[in-house]
């Protein structure tokens, strides 16, 4: 079992796959070092002495400068190592493209083609609320659905509750109706409830108007305000729906038309060694075989976004990529906030130092494949390849803006575990098998092993294998534990 690792041969630090006590002799490219101090595991290790004011070097790039003299041996974190990010930058395009290479392997998964060509892995029935004020309304009439029908031959019913929809000016009020129109339009639904109140400013006419072309047998409208009994009229729509959806089938869909969306969490030292790149080796291998992969969490970008950019597809991906980054940090100093204050205190714990560091891992998630497009917030994907999408770190935001780009899944890597899902399929995978042992109801795959003894290839062939049978039916942990949530992201004035 492996009990170091150094990332890049430019690396001044190791990695620690074990704990080890003060004291211990370990031996990395042939020297003896002594461990001054004990040391987590997937913290980092002074190979050499470092004099205050030198680079931190991980992943073979700076995380961050040393703010003491560091000795060989010695624990390196924050108590002696600060980010050297600072505000808005100009960029400058140095293109580096190369293909991703991986087999043809004709893969198929068990999918739903809808009529507008569009493919789903669920076949369930959504109650979308225009505004927050109807979540109460949408809980009863789907208690009344079930009792009435007792719908067991489609995939599940769920209403998806959010506090908004009312009292929201500009973007935020815009914000709000794309992503709640962009869940009434996901395949992953059979059809569609939407419900409304009836004087909230996401007018559930206008609404419907901005929907476009959509199948009028699979989305209904009520208002709630302009019925008597709201609760019957509701039940009768769904019965409508349901009597459509009931007779969708699984049919087998290449591979290529799946959308997969990439995102971490409670990340640890562990996650940009094991999770992180596997997760990036399964992105360009399912570019490879004309798939679709999605990655967002912009703060998480800073201090690798150069790399990202240099991957872009033209200069004109390029300068969306630019404005994805400096946007986002016009947005904290808006509002008077520091861009860089992350991570977060559990990603320290788990040895994450700074954000160079955090975002070097982060960011290989998204493999080796070129940047082919760049999205908005609320924007749905239209590219083949590696998209990038506009969207804050936080977890329940950004899983729901992947789901509302388009993505049928999001694989979710994680060092400290976590329950939630959003609501379209959130695979955990755990950065570490304590993780995975301790918390199997919430890991769906353990990455663990690949700082063990596992190769990238076995992983990976696991991973596919996983991803096929969840597109093709089999329920994530969360969905078994009945755990379906929305965050809408909100940056302005409430009335």
């Amino acid at each position: 079992m492996k009990e170091l690792i150094k990332i890049n041969a430019k690396d001044n630090v190791v990695i620690a796959l074990r704990n080890f006590s003060a004291g211990e002799v370990i031996s990395v490219d042939g020297k003896d070092i002594t461990l001054l101090s004990n040391i987590e595991r997937g913290h980092k290790i002074a190979l050499t002495d470092i004099p205050e004011g030198t680079d931190i070097i991980k992943y073979g790039y700076p995380i961050g400068i040393s703010t003491a003299a560091i000795k060989q041996g010695e624990h390196v974190h924050v108590q002696n190592v600060k980010t050297k990010l600072h505000d808005v930058f100009d960029y400058s395009y140095n293109p580096s493209l190369h293909d991703v290479v991986h087999p043809k392997r004709n893969l198929t998964f068990n999918g739903y083609r809808r009529k507008n060509g569009e493919v789903g892995i669920r076949n369930e029935i959504w109650v979308v609320p225009t505004v927050g004020c109807v979540n109460g309304i949408a809980e009863q009439i789907i208690r009344e659905f079930k009792a009435e029908v007792n719908p067991t031959d489609i995939e599940g019913i769920e209403v998806f509750k959010h506090n908004y929809g009312c009292s929201q000016l500009g973007d935020d009020h815009q914000n709000t109706r794309q992503i709640l129109s962009d869940i009434a339009l996901h395949p992953n639904a059979g059809g569609v409830l939407v419900l409304g109140l009836g004087c909230e400013n996401n007018k559930i006419d206008e609404f419907e108007a901005g929907l476009g072309d959509f199948d009028k047998s699979r989305v209904k409208f009520l208002s709630t305000q302009k019925v008597q009994d709201e609760v019957t009229d509701a039940v009768n729509l769904l019965k409508e729906i349901y009597e459509v959806v009931k007779q969708d089938k699984r049919e087998p869909i290449p591979i290529s038309e799946l959308k997969v969306g990439l995102k971490c969490g409670g990340s640890d030292g562990l996650s940009g060694i094991t999770a992180n790149p596997l997760v990036g080796y399964f992105s360009d291998f399912l570019i490879s075989q004309g798939g679709t992969t999605v990655l967002t969490e912009v703060p998480e970008m800073f201090g690798a976004e150069t790399i990202l950019m240099d991957r872009c597809i033209n200069h004109d991906v390029f300068e969306k990529t630019v404005h994805l980054i400096n946007d986002f940090k016009q947005y904290f100093i808006d509002l008077k906030q520091p861009i860089y204050e992350n991570p977060s205190p559990g990603n320290k714990a788990g040895g994450i130092t700074t954000l160079e560091d955090k975002s070097l891992g982060c960011t290989q998630k998204g493999g080796n494949a070129n940047v082919v497009d760049v999205l908005k917030y609320g924007e749905r994907l239209k590219t083949k390849g590696l998209n990038l999408l506009s969207s804050p770190g936080n977890d329940l935001v950004s899983t729901t803006a992947l789901g509302s780009a388009g993505s049928h899944i999001v694989l979710f890597t994680t060092g400290r575990g976590t329950p939630f899902g959003s609501f379209i399929p959130t695979l955990k995978i755990s950065t570490n098998s304590e993780l995975a042992k301790n918390k199997p109801h919430w890991i769906d795959y353990n990455a663990g092993p690949l700082a063990e003894d596992k190769s990238f290839d076995e992983a990976l062939d696991e991973l596919i294998d996983k991803i096929v049978r969840t597109a093709s039916g089999e329920k994530a942990n969360h969905e078994k534990a009945g755990f379906r949530e929305i965050a809408i992201f909100k940056s302005g004035v409430t009335l």
